[in-house]
């Protein structure tokens, strides 16, 4: 997409909530229909993020307005599929990556203990289940009611939060640290940490891979991204 507007604004609509007008036309969503924001500072971020898309003469990419993409999500694909959204990432607390652990060498397996292990603990007091950990990757089951459990925990979400932990969720690879992170109990950079600690580990004993640091940043980036979108939607 080409940029073919000079600037993006936010106006309140009649019906209540907030419209984008690039010029003097409104943001419409990809499905039709003008995009209506609820919050006032999501609003102003969406404006924002279209008013310097594509001022490089750049093509636009849906990268250039992730608030944009979030926002659509949440408010056109969320409400249609919640009943299978849901348990796909209640399901990633099944194989929680904070319950399988290295066998070696000893810093790892100590330092997986040592940071993995206070979370787990949250879990536990949050919702009120143990998870069961092992050493490997082969599969393990968890109580017969943690699918229920977390989904339970994932319906109370509004759309918008869950538009949120579809990413974060699958990015960390946990939904241990998943509901930690939009619980505000930890930072994005400390949950970035938590979820690459073994690629960390072994980055920093063997020495780093561009590739692999850059799928971090991108991980990392998308943190960053649903801390600010759920605290815009407010």
């Amino acid at each position: 997409m080409k940029r073919i507007w000079s600037t993006a604004a936010v106006i309140g609509l009649p019906g209540g909530g907030y419209g984008i007008v690039l010029d003097d036309k409104p943001l419409k969503k990809p499905g039709g229909g003008v995009l209506t924001i609820p919050f006032a500072r999501l609003a102003d971020a969406i404006a924002h993020e279209w008013d310097i898309a594509g001022r490089d003469r750049r093509d636009i990419i849906p990268d250039h307005l992730p608030f944009t993409r979030l926002a659509t999500t949440a408010i056109d694909r969320i409400p249609q599929h919640r009943a299978t959204i849901i348990p796909q990432l209640a399901a990633y607390a099944l194989h929680d990556l904070l319950c399988y652990r290295a066998g070696s060498p000893p810093g790892l397996v100590l330092r997986q203990s040592d940071q993995w292990d206070p979370w787990l603990a949250w879990a536990a007091q949050t919702f009120g289940i143990g998870l069961v950990t092992t050493t490997g990757v082969t599969p393990i089951d968890q109580p017969p009611q943690t699918l229920a459990i977390f989904a339970a925990a994932l319906t109370e979400k509004t759309d918008f939060e869950l538009a949120g932990l579809g990413v974060a969720i699958p990015a960390l690879g946990s939904a241990v640290l998943g509901f930690a992170f939009i619980a505000r109990a930890i930072s994005p950079i400390d949950v970035f940490n938590l979820s690459l600690l073994d690629d960390l580990f072994q980055a920093d004993r063997w020495g780093d891979d561009k590739d692999a640091k850059a799928r971090r940043d991108a991980i990392l980036n998308d943190l960053i991204l649903c801390e600010t979108f759920w605290a815009a939607c407010a």
